[in-house]
C-alpha cells in the first residue's frame, strides 16, 4: 500500500495566535500503518511482552483474531501525527507539560492505520508564555470507535 505524504500542519503565529482558535478543530493528520515491527520494538523497549502484542500464534485465538498495538504505543505515536496538524511559531520553545483524561475506548490491530485529529479546547496565559490543551482523537481505519483520546497540554515559551 502507498502511503500519502503527510499535509502540512497549520501554521498560527504565536500564543495569541493560536489562542484566537479556542473551540476550533484543527485537521487531521495523514493515515499512518502500525506494524508489528513497531509494535515489537515497543515491547522490547518498555518490557511488556504481552501476548496480545506480541504472540502472532496466540493472538490469532484471542479477542481480536490478531495482535493489537500497546495502547501507550498509540499514545506515543501522537506527537508525529500532531505535527502534521499544526505548528506555533514565535516562540523561543514548547514542551510536553501533561495529559488529562487519556482514554483507550478501541484496539489497533496489527497493519491497521490510524491518523489523529486535533481540537483546540484551551489555552492559559502565563508569564512566561502560556499552556496549551489540544483534544487528540487517535481514529483507526474503518472502526467506529477512536483507538485514544487525550488532552495533550504542551508549555509554550513566547520568544
Amino acid at each position: 500500500m502507498t502511503q500519502a505524504p503527510p499535509p502540512s500542519p497549520r501554521i498560527y503565529e504565536g500564543i495569541d495566535g493560536f489562542a484566537a482558535h479556542v473551540g476550533e478543530h484543527l485537521g487531521y493528520s495523514g493515515w499512518r500503518q502500525v506494524t508489528q515491527t513497531e509494535i515489537d520494538l515497543f515491547a522490547e523497549a518498555t518490557g511488556d511482552h504481552q501476548w496480545i502484542h506480541v504472540d502472532a500464534e496466540r493472538a490469532a485465538q484471542g479477542p481480536y483474531g490478531k495482535t493489537i498495538a500497546h495502547g501507550y504505543l498509540t499514545l506515543s505515536l501522537v506527537p508525529v501525527l500532531v505535527q502534521q496538524i499544526y505548528k506555533v511559531t514565535g516562540l523561543s520553545m514548547q514542551v510536553n507539560y501533561g495529559v488529562d483524561k487519556l482514554r483507550f475506548p478501541a484496539p489497533v490491530p496489527v497493519d491497521s492505520r490510524i491518523r489523529a485529529g486535533a481540537e483546540l479546547v484551551k489555552v492559559e496565559r502565563n508569564d512566561k508564555g502560556g499552556r496549551a490543551t489540544v483534544r487528540v482523537t487517535v481514529e483507526v481505519e474503518g472502526s467506529d470507535r477512536p483507538a485514544c483520546v487525550v488532552d495533550t497540554i504542551a508549555a509554550m515559551v513566547d520568544a
